[in-house]
């Protein structure tokens, strides 16, 4: 799935079996879409700010606690490697997404997209709407078949 947003650092969302499993895909050259794996293709949706942000609108708890929930934003791979890095995502928000329903969604896209980072990106809700469905989607997919989400970052 591509729902790729203009001129910033890649921020492709994808589902693994593991940890071990999610870092391996910084060998594959290009990331986790030419490692096969179910992606979704974005740009600048920060898996650590943004992702918070989204996971206490469809939880109903503040950003901090968003964030200070295990696997929320956690670095996987070694910071001296350098980008690009591989972070997990909360199982929290992951549940979320999994059993939001379509008008769900449709509710969260507009406080999400009046968030500070994404409206400086300028993103509509409508975009902001899109991405969530496919997000939900690798949600879906990923709780079907046991696995968590990551998400691969590259300048």
């Amino acid at each position: 799935m591509h729902a790729r947003l203009g001129g910033m650092p890649l921020c492709d969302y994808f589902s693994a079996a593991d940890d071990q499993t999610a870092v391996a895909v910084l060998r594959t050259p290009g990331g986790p879409g030419q490692a096969e794996l179910d992606v979704v293709l974005l740009k600048n949706i920060d898996p650590v700010v943004a992702i918070a942000q989204l996971e206490a609108i469809m939880t109903g708890c503040s950003h901090e606690e968003a964030g200070e929930r295990p696997r929320s934003g956690q670095l996987l791979s070694e910071p001296e490697d350098g980008p690009p890095f591989v972070v997990s995502l909360s199982d929290t928000l992951i549940d979320a997404l999994a059993t939001a329903t379509r008008d769900d969604l449709v509710r969260f896209a507009e406080p999400w997209s009046m968030t500070d980072e994404l409206r400086q990106m300028g993103i509509s809700v409508e975009d902001t709407a899109a991405v969530l469905k496919n997000l939900a989607g690798l949600a879906e997919r990923a709780r079907a078949s046991d696995q968590r989400l990551y998400c691969w970052w590259a300048p």
